[in-house]
């Protein structure tokens, strides 16, 4: 495939008020193309330009909806938690998953889109220390990971069932590590380890304490690199799936010290071994990314920085007045 234009191009972002929808929207349109968002909400302030359709994807009707007329589809909408949210609500994972993602892929092959865009996950893959692309269909996936993991793992069979009947070849499939940054949810029941640490530091929590011994190496990615990433992968009409990640990876302990480190009183740091670390290491291999021209732009330091300024300036003190009225 020849690399493709986004000017003047109408490109359909789902879950484009989230954590990854929102810069890729930005990058888009700063590219000439007609951005469409569908997302279950409206963002108090619309980004210029964009048109935004309040919807439920898990509507067969609605994805013909919003896909008609447009020639690209990047499919982000997702259901994000925490591993208490994974262990006790795994249907609210698995059940909407697997219908707004079985919806949209079919409605974009039906409205003739010229490229899609599936978001997939590093809850692909089976436990290991360095996740590699062609490693996926070799075993199950993570027993922790299992609901999110194989809804989306139907995402990929599906676009290789379209190929194989409909010679339908248009999807390029990414699979991000752990995305953080601003408008990540920070909900303290389903937040994931940044936003959860971040909301608790703020808050001022001293003693500080953290589950396990802080050895356990995770592969965290700012949220406008993974955009930047997935608009070069439909660009390049890439069909193998893509890793979308550091590729370096952090331990939780340099993590909680960046995060503590941005504070101005920095707290006593506890590491409650008691409670289990998860996987000693979970990297992701990006020598495809790389070869596709992807190199992310953020570090973790700078990540994090911008991370903690944002939820300062619009979360906390939305915080402060929730914990006023509750009392």
């Amino acid at each position: 495939m020849t690399k493709f234009n986004f000017k003047n191009k109408n490109i359909l972002v789902t879950g484009g008020t989230g954590l990854i929808g929102r810069p890729l929207v930005r990058l888009l349109s700063a590219r000439g193309a007609c951005v469409r968002v569908a997302a279950l909400d409206i963002p108090e302030s619309p980004q210029p330009g964009v048109e935004y359709i309040q919807t439920d994807l898990t509507r067969l009707e609605s994805c013909m909806k919003v896909c008609s007329g447009m020639d690209v589809v990047f499919h982000l909408a997702g259901v994000k938690g925490s591993p208490l949210m994974t262990k006790t609500r795994p249907a609210s994972f698995f059940v909407p998953m697997l219908m707004f993602n079985t919806g949209m892929m079919e409605a974009a092959r039906r409205n003739g889109v010229e490229r899609y865009l599936f978001t997939s996950t590093v809850g692909v893959y089976a436990p290991s220390e360095v996740f590699k692309e062609d490693d996926v269909w070799a075993s199950a996936p993570s027993a922790n990971d299992r609901f999110a993991g194989w809804a989306k793992r139907m995402g990929e069979l599906q676009a290789e069932a379209y190929k194989i009947e409909h010679g339908w070849d248009r999807v390029s499939i990414v699979r991000p590590a752990n995305v953080y940054g601003p408008h990540d949810n920070f909900n303290g029941s389903s937040a994931m380890v940044i936003p959860s640490l971040i909301k608790r530091a703020v808050a001022g929590e001293n003693p500080f304490s953290v589950w396990g011994d802080g050895s356990a190496v995770r592969d965290f990615i700012y949220a406008s690199d993974v955009a930047e990433g997935m608009m070069l992968a439909v660009e390049t009409g890439t069909h193998q799936p893509i890793n979308l990640a550091s590729g370096t990876g952090v331990s939780i302990k340099k993590l909680v010290e960046i995060i503590t480190g941005n504070m101005g009183t920095k707290p006593e740091i506890v590491w409650d071994t008691s409670k289990p670390s998860g996987d000693k290491k979970r990297v992701m291999d990006i020598s495809r990314a790389r070869a596709m021209g992807f190199s992310p732009k953020v570090s973790i330091e700078d990540g994090i920085h911008r991370t903690m300024a944002w939820y300062r300036q619009t979360l906390s003190p939305r915080d402060k007045i929730c914990r006023a009225m509750e009392q």
